[in-house]
């Protein structure tokens, strides 16, 4: 593989952890106020469980959409769904207030017994892999051709990024949740930019879907052009650095999950 093409597959997958990480980090309070109500042990064990299912749907999901990655119809529809959840999500942090919606959540998941809390970690755990896999799929779809054996139905270099951005987004939510949660704490801004970046992915998903040939709206070069390369990065820096420097920062204190 050319050193460039390396360094461009090099920073899709930084990218892809960094953007795990903060999703992670939101993804593991919810899942930490769903088992609150458990007793240590079966806490851990659910939150296992559902982090085991979540490995096995990612692996087979991502498998199952390198076959179907370039039909413009599934395109379109991941491009409209990182976009909706990442307005919806926007929506709800400025207008619903966080305390209320935390509140609504944990009266409704108090009572639940041992395995129907695993199936509902294994429910959100499915949610959060399909918005990791859909953000992963459309930052790598239009990286060159490594030069790989395919897998399933994709370039061996581009399954391989998805695959590891999941893999280590798991990781980060069982492992790293913490720091990132106390960074999202110190800089609560960054969660709004990392929802502002999946709805950027969603308008890259978007300008490839109407570059396919089926459509050819856009022409069929553009979405791998430079010009939109630079674009795409140039504007997704700006809203990380937005994220930082405009958030204001608050003084570490101790939150109990």
């Amino acid at each position: 593989m050319e050193l460039a093409i390396l360094l461009e597959y090099g920073g899709v997958l930084l990218l892809l952890i960094a953007l795990e990480g903060l999703l992670a980090a939101d993804n593991a309070l919810v899942l930490a106020i769903m088992v609150k109500h458990l007793p240590e042990e079966e806490r851990r064990k659910a939150l296992f469980y559902g982090l085991a299912g979540a490995f096995v749907f990612r692996f087979g999901s991502l498998f199952a959409i390198s076959f179907l990655v370039d039909v413009w119809q599934v395109q379109a529809i991941g491009a409209l769904y990182l976009l909706f959840i990442a307005v919806n999500h926007i929506f709800r942090k400025v207008i619903i207030k966080k305390g209320e919606e935390k509140a609504t959540i944990e009266k409704g998941k108090k009572k639940a017994g041992f395995w129907m809390t695993v199936f509902k970690v294994e429910l959100a755990d499915i949610a959060f892999a399909v918005d990791s896999i859909l953000a992963a799929v459309a930052l790598a779809i239009a990286l060159p051709d490594s030069g790989l054996p395919n897998i399933g139905g994709l370039d061996g270099g581009k399954f391989l990024v998805i695959f590891a951005g999941g893999f280590i987004g798991l990781i980060i939510m069982r492992y790293a949740a913490n720091f990132f949660v106390k960074l999202l704490h110190a800089r609560p801004g960054l969660e709004i930019a990392a929802f502002l970046i999946v709805g950027w992915v969603g308008v890259k998903l978007s300008v490839y879907t109407l570059s396919h040939p089926a459509l050819s709206v856009l022409p069929e070069g553009f979405a791998k052009s430079p010009e939109w390369k630079i674009t795409f990065y140039a504007v997704l820096i700006l809203i990380a650095i937005g994220g930082w420097f405009l958030s204001k920062k608050k003084k570490e204190t101790s939150v109990k999950e």
